[in-house]
C-alpha cells in the first residue's frame, strides 16, 4: 500500500481530471463530504465542486497552490473500493483534512486498485492546513492505519541486504538506499532511517564480515555482459536525467539518470542501475544491483560506462524537455516527478527487491513489476501504446 501527494496546482483541475475518468467509465465517484452548501442543487456538475472549492480557497489569498490532490493505492486488487474509501477517510482525518470538503474517486483502469482524493488546503475559516513534513506524515499515518511496522520491515531489509554478494561497504549501503532508506554512520554503527525516522541499525563489523564471506560469480558477469551487448543494439542507450521539480514547473537539481537500455534491462532481467554523478555533471560510473542472483556489481566490471551508454553526451536541457513533453518515459521504478508535490529522492523498488526473494522466474521478455503506483494513468497507457507502436492519445 502506498500514498502519494500529487502535484500542486493553483486551480482545482484535479476535479476535472477525476470526473473525466468517471465519464469514461474508468472511475467511480464514491464519496463527497463537506459540500453541504451544494445540497440544494438538483444535479451537481464538476464545475459546481470546482466553484465551491475555489470559494473556500479564496478565503486565504496567501495560499498560492490551494489544491490538495493525493492518491492511495493497493498492490493489485488487494484492497477493494469499499475498503479504500474507509482507509481514505481515516487517513484524511489523520493528516488534518477530516473536516475539509473532499471528493473520493476510485480508479479502475490500472492493474492496481487506487483512490484519488481532492480537497482544499484552506479551511472554511481561511486557515491553511499545515503541510509541515506532509509527505512524512502521510506515510506514517497510512502505515499506522494498515498496521505496518516500519521498524520490523527495515530490520528485515537490513538482513536481506546482507545476503547479497558485495565487495565494499558502500555497495551494501546502496542496496538499502535503493529501497528508499537513508543511511548515516555514527561511530561503528550505521543508522537506517525512512520518512525522517530511525527504523533500524546495522553494525559496521557485520557488514565487513559479510564482505569476507562472499565471492562473486564470474560466470554471472559474463552472462550479464552478453545480455548488455545484445540489448545495446536494440534499445536506445543514451543517458537522460530526471530532475527535482519545483513550483511553476521549474527544474531543480538532477536526482538520477536512466536510459531506455537500463529501463529495458530492469524490466526484463530484474537489474537495477544506479548511475553515479556529481552536481550537474554527466555520470562517471554506475553500479548494477542484480536482484535475481543477489549480486552488487561495479558496472565497469561488466561493461564500461562509455560502451554501455553508447558514448552519448548527456544533453540535459533537451532531454529534460523531451521527458516533460511525454516523448520519453521515465524508469518503471521511479515516480514521475511532474506528478509529485515535492520531488522525492526515494526510488520505489520494494517489489522489485522482493520479487526475487520468493524465487520468481525471469524470462527474456518484459514483464510488469507491480509497484502499486498510479504515476499518471494516461502517461502509463501512453507508454504502453508506444511499446506496441500505436499512436499516442495523451496530449497532456
Amino acid at each position: 500500500m502506498i500514498v502519494k501527494i500529487l502535484r500542486k496546482s493553483k486551480t482545482f483541475r484535479a476535479v476535472r481530471y477525476n470526473t473525466n475518468k468517471v465519464e469514461k467509465d474508468k472511475g467511480e465517484l464514491l464519496k463527497v463530504s463537506g459540500f453541504e452548501a451544494l445540497s440544494g442543487f438538483s444535479e451537481l456538475k464538476p464545475q459546481d465542486y470546482i466553484n465551491y472549492l475555489s470559494s473556500v480557497a479564496a478565503l486565504n489569498k496567501r495560499v498560492v497552490y490551494p489544491q490538495f490532490h493525493a492518491m492511495i493505492s493497493s498492490k493489485g486488487r488487494a484492497a477493494d473500493k469499499e475498503s479504500l474509501v474507509l482507509l481514505a477517510d481515516k487517513w484524511l482525518s489523520g493528516i488534518g483534512y477530516g473536516s475539509q470538503p473532499y471528493m473520493l474517486i476510485f480508479h479502475k483502469d490500472t492493474d492496481n486498485n487506487h483512490i484519488h482524493i481532492v480537497s482544499s488546503r484552506v479551511d472554511r475559516e481561511g486557515n491553511k492546513i499545515s503541510d509541515a513534513f506532509e509527505k512524512i506524515r502521510a506515510y506514517r499515518v497510512l502505515n499506522r492505519l494498515i498496521g505496518q511496522d516500519e521498524k520490523k520491515v527495515a530490520s528485515e531489509a537490513v538482513m536481506r541486504a546482507l545476503k547479497y554478494k558485495f565487495s565494499t561497504v558502500a555497495q551494501y549501503l546502496l542496496i538499502l538506499e535503493a529501497r528508499g532508506y537513508s543511511v548515516k554512520r555514527v561511530g561503528d554503527t550505521y543508522n537506517v532511517s525512512k520518512f525522517g525516522e530511525l527504523v533500524a541499525q546495522v553494525e559496521l563489523s557485520k557488514i565487513q564480515n559479510s564482505l569476507a564471506e562472499m565471492g562473486f560469480s564470474e560466470q554471472r558477469k559474463l552472462q550479464l555482459r552478453k545480455i548488455f551487448e545484445k540489448y545495446s543494439s536494440l534499445v536506445d542507450a543514451k543517458l537522460l536525467p530526471i530532475f527535482e521539480k519545483h513550483s511553476a514547473c521549474a527544474n531543480g537539481k538532477i536526482l538520477k539518470y536512466f536510459s531506455g537500455l537500463s529501463e529495458r534491462l530492469s524490466a526484463d532481467f530484474g537489474l537495477e542501475f544506479v548511475f553515479h554523478f556529481k552536481d550537474d555533471k554527466i555520470p562517471y560510473g554506475y553500479t548494477v544491483l542484480d536482484h535475481v542472483q543477489k549480486n552488487v556489481f561495479k558496472g565497469g566490471d561488466i561493461m564500461s560506462l562509455g560502451k554501455f551508454s553508447a558514448f552519448a553526451t548527456v544533453e540535459t536541457r533537451q532531454s529534460n524537455e523531451a521527458f516533460q513533453s511525454g516523448i520519453l518515459s521515465p524508469p518503471v521504478h521511479f515516480p514521475q516527478e511532474d506528478m509529485l508535490l515535492e520531488a522525492s529522492t526515494l526510488t520505489f523498488t520494494d517489489d522489485l527487491y522482493c520479487e526475487f526473494e520468493n524465487g520468481n522466474h525471469i524470462g527474456d521478455f518484459s514483464f510488469g513489476f507491480d509497484i502499486a503506483d498510479d504515476i499518471d494513468d494516461e502517461q502509463i497507457n501512453g507508454r504502453n501504446r508506444r511499446k506496441q507502436r500505436k499512436a499516442r492519445t495523451n496530449t497532456r
